[in-house]
């Protein structure tokens, strides 16, 4: 007897998403059957690009609830593998998202590191305000770096997985113009420019653009747009936008001035 790879059957692109959570939920966390009979653990087929044998599977057998620190394995693996980047996430991004998927904005990331998290919270349950899943967001992250952002995270010129509230933190006693870029929360698949603006009387307001999706960037790459707002001078916390985005410019407008 032989058991192929995990799939699941859809009878519309509309499923594709949930298919592929429970595949990769199914990869990460199935039981493993060690030589000796022990259940372990083993890297994913979609990570070492082999598949399980057939004989060290358990089949059917797939963990409810995991630790939050395998699923952060996990997300990690699938981003890199996804992207094709030699640059995970950081733990600054594994806090963002415990605070996500959790729902909770007091507990420290050492009190996120002994949770667990379950099936649902990570793709049934609707994020509270919005209208998807965990995954839902977390896959339209995937897809946009993917198609339009995969150099400038490698560059590391996205810190992506951040909140709302912490930009405001951290660019409010910034200089006028400095930038950062994060997913967007509100959309599935956008990625946003947050920026200062100082008043005269040295005020400062956080600003937020409107997300841009995988087809806006399609027409007009990111390093362009950037290029484009007068308003955006510095990357956070110093970088001066056309060091940090020069080599993403068109090269004819690069060239033109």
């Amino acid at each position: 007897q032989a058991l192929s790879l995990p799939i699941v059957v859809i009878v519309h692109g509309n499923q594709d998403n949930n298919a592929k959570a429970t595949v990769l939920w199914d990869n990460a966390f199935s039981e493993i059957v060690s030589a000796a009979g022990r259940g372990c653990r083993a890297a994913p087929a979609w990570v070492t690009g082999r598949a399980v044998p057939s004989q060290d599977r358990v089949p059917f057998v797939v963990a409810e609830r995991v630790p939050w620190e395998k699923m952060c394995d996990t997300l990690n693996l699938k981003f890199m593998a996804e992207v094709q980047t030699s640059k995970g996430l950081l733990k600054e991004h594994y806090f963002f998202l415990a605070q996500k998927i959790f729902n909770d904005h007091s507990a420290s990331p050492e009190d996120f590191q002994s949770r667990s998290v379950s099936w649902a919270q990570f793709n049934k349950e609707i994020l509270p305000g919005r209208g998807f899943t965990f995954w839902q967001w977390f896959d339209g992250v995937l897809d946009l770096t993917k198609r339009c952002l995969k150099s400038y995270w490698s560059d590391r010129l996205i810190v992506g997985f951040i909140s709302k509230q912490y930009v405001c933190k951290l660019l409010s006693t910034e200089p006028d113009g400095t930038f950062l870029l994060r997913f967007s929360d509100s959309e599935i698949g956008g990625v946003t420019i947050a920026h200062v603006i100082r008043g005269p009387d040295g005020s400062s307001q956080v600003e937020n653009i409107q997300p841009f999706s995988a087809k806006d960037l399609s027409i007009r790459s990111l390093g362009d747009r950037i290029r484009d707002l007068g308003q955006l001078r510095n990357l956070y916390p110093g970088t001066p936008k056309d060091q940090a985005f020069g080599s993403h410019y068109n090269s004819e407008r690069r060239a033109g001035g």
